[in-house]
């Protein structure tokens, strides 16, 4: 069984019981699906090639289904059902009867299924509904037969983890950490089935550093003074683990103790001037497609990019796995968390809802990773992606951006970023793939003029919401680059192409000097950590091998460590 490794670490209990493995499938709608004739290796969708199926044709339907076992001892409280993430429609049946339906691809939802479970053999149905030429959320997905510029091969289905966990009636639903550093203390609220005392101890390496119990009617927060102080700083994830008990349940969690906040022009963490180095991540795997094969993956790429001199990472259009922020935690390495926006009509309202219910769980569920630093819901929302005759509603920008700083307060949010901004914004962020020449002059205006110098390519000049910068707001480049490097495939596809190692090399260097010499720009995103499919931008190959030289790559390094002047 690949996967079989906790998925989320910030909400653990020990009853955990993985369910991945083989399943049973079958192409097809419910009402039409006959016997599932073939075999499904879970988390991974049928189009990849580690679920044993390998099919990239439209799957607008399908089935999932096993059998597991249930102990008596399991049914004498809460059996609780969870499914890490289904794309897109999932109706799910235990021995069936209905459990639970989920709308959106990229959120965990559950459903305790002790009251329809026997002692014994039981079966799981899962019906599936995906089809991203609809109006629905889907990133960079397809929607034609296959891959195509920057957009890749679909995800249908499962695509992480499913499994079991125990816990009584009265149960912890929920902790959200809100971190203090300038006091040295924590506040966790703590969500309960019940009333009764809870207890939130914290440990640091081991070792108690605070602690805070009381009564609770469903929902409380305890302020927690710690004894020793770590700051999650860049590079030093310094987590401090958490026990939270509440009756007979008890959940393991941790926190980081660390600010996100922009003052003036600057990012501040921890109240300390950091420039955001980061290199854009899409998530994507040769064999696994949306998910990775082992969750080492996770790892070993947030570590390709700090070998490159990158601090973080912008995550996107997609929701990453919790397992995946874990790691981002652990290691220091920021990110912006972002939602899979493409693929919805912006002109049309009616999308608004289904934006705001899904992005809502999003930052619900990701609300305690340290390592997300800004929250970034919609990006490039000019014109309707398919069709440019249709302008984007602008309450639709300002109203995704009024609702995440209703759920969280406590990080910067980016409205839509790169091209056209609303009226509410916590940075103005701005896509730029031209070469270093032009970049040079658009940087030239920042400085002196304190003016975006937009090209039609990011501003048509009959878009008439276009709210322009202010002068005033932090400036981020949150993509650049995009230059495409494959001498043997003339099949690739990038914003610019160049042949020779000496010529990309130089061009990175004199584009990212630039950025990190402006004083007025707060951080960049390079565009991007590894080439998806046809996509050949990246600083490595698809499989993560290595695309440049051993000192090629340690200039690119050196370059993106060098000081920046916004950093004085």
């Amino acid at each position: 069984m690949y996967r079989n490794e906790h998925p989320n670490p910030q909400f653990e209990r020990n009853s955990f019981r993985c369910l991945n493995g083989q399943w049973e499938y079958g192409k097809g709608k419910k009402e039409t699906i006959g016997k599932l004739t073939d075999k499904i290796e879970v988390p991974f969708c049928p189009e990849s090639k580690l679920s044993g199926i390998g099919d990239k044709s439209f799957i607008t339907d399908c089935v999932y289904s096993r059998k597991f076992e249930v102990e008596k001892s399991e049914l004498g409280g809460r059996l609780v059902l969870h499914f890490g993430a289904v794309d897109y429609e999932a109706e799910v049946y235990v021995n069936g009867k209905f459990a639970v339906r989920h709308t959106g691809g990229f959120t965990a939802f559950e459903a305790d299924i002790a009251p329809l479970a026997t002692v014994g053999e039981n079966t799981v149905t899962v019906y599936v509904h995906d089809d991203v030429r609809e109006n629905i959320p889907s990133g960079k997905q397809s929607k034609k037969d296959g891959s195509y510029g920057c957009f890749y091969t679909r995800s249908t289905g499962i695509w992480q983890t499913v499994w079991l966990e125990k816990t009584p009636i009265n149960y912890i639903r929920s902790v959200k950490f809100y971190p203090q550093p300038d006091s040295g203390s924590v506040k966790a609220e703590v969500s309960t089935e019940g009333c009764g005392e809870v207890s939130v101890k914290a440990f640091f390496g081991g070792k108690p550093v605070g602690e805070a119990s009381g009564a609770v009617e469903y929902r409380r927060t305890f302020e927690i003074k710690l004894s020793d102080i770590h700051l999650w700083e860049v590079g030093k994830g310094n987590l401090y683990d958490v026990e939270i008990s509440f009756g007979e349940d008890k959940v393991k969690s941790y926190f980081g103790l660390r600010s996100a906040a922009y003052e003036g022009r600057k990012f501040l963490l921890n109240g300390k001037s950091v420039f955001q180095r980061l290199v854009l991540d899409q998530g994507y795997y040769e064999d696994g497609i949306y998910t990775a094969k082992d969750a080492r993956q996770f790892k070993e790429d947030i570590a390709l990019s700090q070998s490159l001199g990158f601090n973080g990472a912008r995550l996107h259009q997609k929701v990453f796995e919790q397992r995946y922020l874990y790691e981002c935690d652990k290691a220091g390495y920021l990110v912006w968390g972002e939602f899979p926006s493409w693929g919805v009509k912006y002109d049309d309202l009616k999308s608004l809802g289904v934006v705001i219910s899904q992005w809502s769980e999003v930052v619900e569920q990701y609300f305690n990773h340290p390592s997300i630093i800004t929250w970034c819901p919609l990006n490039e929302v000019w014109e309707d992606l398919d069709n440019t005759k249709l302008i984007r509603d602008m309450r639709f920008v300002e109203a995704v951006y009024t609702v995440t700083k209703t759920l969280d307060s406590t990080r910067p949010c980016v409205d839509a970023s790169g091209g056209y901004h609303g009226r509410f914004t916590d940075v103005f962020d701005f896509h730029n793939y031209h070469l270093s020449d032009k970049t040079f002059n658009f940087l030239e205006d920042i400085e002196k003029f304190d003016k975006l110098s937009m090209d039609k390519t990011y501003a048509p000049e009959n878009a008439q919401e276009n709210v322009l910068y202010d002068g005033k707001l932090p400036l981020n480049a949150s993509e650049f680059g995009g230059i495409s490097f494959d001498k043997d495939d003339k099949d690739g596809w990038g914003y610019h192409t160049i042949c020779t190692e000496e010529d990309f090399l130089s061009e990175y260097l004199k584009t990212t000097a630039a950025y990190l010499g402006c004083d007025k720009i707060s951080g960049f995103c390079y565009t991007q950590l590894y080439d998806v499919e046809q996509e050949r931008n990246g600083l490595y190959h698809y499989n993560r091998a290595r695309k440049f030289s051993e000192e090629m790559l340690k200039k690119i390094a050196d370059c993106n460590r060098l000081a920046a002047a916004i950093e004085d």
